[in-house]
């Protein structure tokens, strides 16, 4: 499992005071680069993953201030592709603020097309593997 923190900016937040939704997909995908980063995925500066598709399910509310730690971990690893769980908390309480999950497919920008992984990535991915939905 990889962590990582994020502090809420003031810009984030929309009328009703508190962070709007389409941030939480931002906060998913620094985390999601960090993640990569973390197990040396994009070590030659190449990039070859596109995120094929991502969701978020809202527990609670985020304001200006707070922090979060996001907490990513593979649940399932395909041939081409491998399913990221982003489980967001509040930094402070501990308390679940959001569910993330996407699922992201190494891909050919040449050829348009997934390519299948290599067994040494599959290896890196399987270090951050849960069988769990928790990450706790």
């Amino acid at each position: 499992m990889h962590e990582h923190d994020i502090k809420v900016r003031f810009s984030e937040t929309d009328q009703l005071g508190h962070v709007n939704n389409n941030n939480y997909f931002i906060y998913m995908e620094e985390a999601r680069i960090h993640f990569f980063d973390y197990l040396d995925l994009v070590g030659d500066g190449e990039w070859k993953f596109v995120v094929a598709s991502v969701k978020c399910d809202f527990v609670k509310q985020l304001y200006f201030g707070q922090s979060i730690t996001i907490k990513s971990f593979v649940t399932k690893i395909g041939n081409s592709s491998f399913h990221l769980k982003q489980n967001m908390y509040e930094k402070e309480s501990g308390e679940l603020v959001a569910e993330g999950d996407s699922v992201v497919v190494q891909y050919d920008f040449k050829t348009e097309a997934s390519e299948k992984m290599s067994e040494w990535m599959k290896n890196q991915l399987a270090s951050c593997q849960f069988e769990t939905a928790e990450g706790r």
